[in-house]
């Protein structure tokens, strides 16, 4: 069986007794929520806990996790969101499909990239290329073609995924403290959060070589600069490309609220383009295709999923 995304930012410690934290907004309730459903711990079909309940874990009023419950309703990721009945899991998550094409309305990676992710999973030789600041939304996406290749509704032959990340050894654009003096701190922290979701995503993968007898290659490369934006390649015929965009906020880091410039990755929106709809998608897939891999083979160099 597969390994759950590690998010470090909510990883249980012991110790020191930490700092008051602001209370959590509708919009932090909801990426909560969002990733329990794209990493298979609630399933499609299965009754959510009830707002009553959810508020408590949360530490928020109900108001808060209705607002967050419409938000994923909106995504289409739950369904009979209401004041009454728990809402529940849409039970046809990862099946609908998204648009490519110069009409495909821009989404959040949350929202776009686990369908499309689950489409080319159904491909017998799936490709999938991603460039970007760490592998959190890849490693998410991937979980509902994980499930269903379980539940074998999926049955590719091959799998080869490449994905470049920032180098352990480069000064980072972002994230980046607010005070210098906090760099190296805020460095170590951003390894340590690049390889868990690397060593999960690798584990996941690899894991179905020995369940199902696929032939499954995981390879990473390490990129000597801080990428602006995001971008997923899939099966040489879609391409996904989000910006990153700079926020200022608060984050805890060893027990200390740090000050950082950095980016929501997670919500950052996806622009799709697909090869087969005109002559603008195609020509920007296969610029896409040929820029990932140019770096992949110029430099880029071996990256090590270790601190």
């Amino acid at each position: 069986m597969y390994c759950f995304v590690v998010d470090p930012e909510h990883a249980p410690v012991s110790g020191r007794k930490r700092p008051h934290r602001p209370q959590k907004s509708h919009h932090d309730v909801a990426d909560e929520l969002r990733t329990r459903i794209r990493s298979g711990v609630l399933r499609p079909g299965q009754r959510m806990p009830t707002q009553a309940k959810l508020a408590d874990e949360f530490g928020v009023e109900r108001g808060t996790v209705r607002q967050a419950l419409r938000i994923l309703q909106a995504e289409r990721l739950l369904t009979n969101v209401s004041k009454g009945s728990p809402a529940t899991v849409a039970p046809d998550l990862g099946r609908g499909h998204i648009p490519a094409g110069p009409a495909a309305p821009p989404l959040p990676t949350t929202v776009a990239l686990a369908p499309r992710i689950a489409d080319a999973f159904a491909a017998s030789h799936v490709e999938v290329d991603a460039l970007c600041l760490t592998s959190v939304s890849l490693t998410l996406a991937i979980g509902e073609p994980l499930r269903r290749i379980h539940a074998g509704e999926l049955k590719p032959a091959k799998i080869d995924v490449r994905v470049m990340l920032p180098s352990r050894d480069i000064e980072l654009a972002f994230p980046t403290p607010v005070d210098t003096a906090e760099h190296n701190r805020l460095q170590h922290r951003w390894l340590a959060h690049r390889n868990a979701q690397g060593q999960v995503l690798r584990h996941n993968l690899l894991a179905l070589r020995a369940t199902h007898g696929i032939d499954v290659r995981v390879s990473f490369r390490a990129l000597p600069f801080t990428p602006p934006v995001k971008l997923y390649l899939l099966n040489g015929c879609e391409a996904l490309f989000a910006y990153y965009t700079l926020t200022r906020r608060e984050q805890e880091i060893d027990h200390e609220n740090l000050e950082l410039y950095d980016a929501e990755g997670t919500r950052s929106m996806l622009f799709a383009f697909a090869r087969d709809a005109g002559p603008r998608d195609t020509t920007f897939v296969e610029q896409s295709r040929l820029w990932f891999n140019a770096l992949w083979g110029t430099i880029s160099s071996e990256l090590v999923l270790t601190s």
